[in-house]
């Protein structure tokens, strides 16, 4: 299965996904911000898809999105948002961001969105 990172700065959010997540065999790991995201990519790296909330203190998740696909280019990112503004804001990133998922979602539609991120990771041509 996928190795996923999950930067969210709600708690039960990080949570609730982190243990969804795992119970399909996925390995987690989270953070409450995009800075500590950030981290983690650089240390304990290499992940296959970084789940970031936009709207986060200290780094947001499009700060994230862009140092994170700078620095790891394999990385498939998805956003998720409940700001509808924030989804626009978001359409810039197109090239590097796989999806951006509405909140509230249930878990089998992130679920499904995630499935099709990382299919989508195996099809691309392995980095040097």
């Amino acid at each position: 299965m996928a190795r996923i990172l999950i930067a969210d700065d709600e708690q039960p959010v990080r949570d609730l996904l982190a243990r969804a997540l795992k119970l399909d065999g996925h390995e987690i790991e989270t953070a409450p911000d995009g800075a500590a995201a950030l981290d983690i990519l650089g240390a304990d790296g290499p992940f296959d898809l970084l789940l970031t909330d936009i709207r986060m203190p200290v780094m947001d998740g499009v700060a994230l999105a862009l140092s994170a696909s700078r620095d790891h280019p394999e990385l498939v990112i998805v956003l998720m948002t409940g700001y509808a503004g924030e989804k626009e804001r978001a359409q810039g990133l197109n090239a590097l961001v796989h999806d951006v998922i509405l909140k509230p979602f249930t878990l089998p539609e992130i679920k499904e969105k995630l499935k099709g991120a990382l299919e989508t990771r195996k099809a691309r041509p392995a980095f040097a």
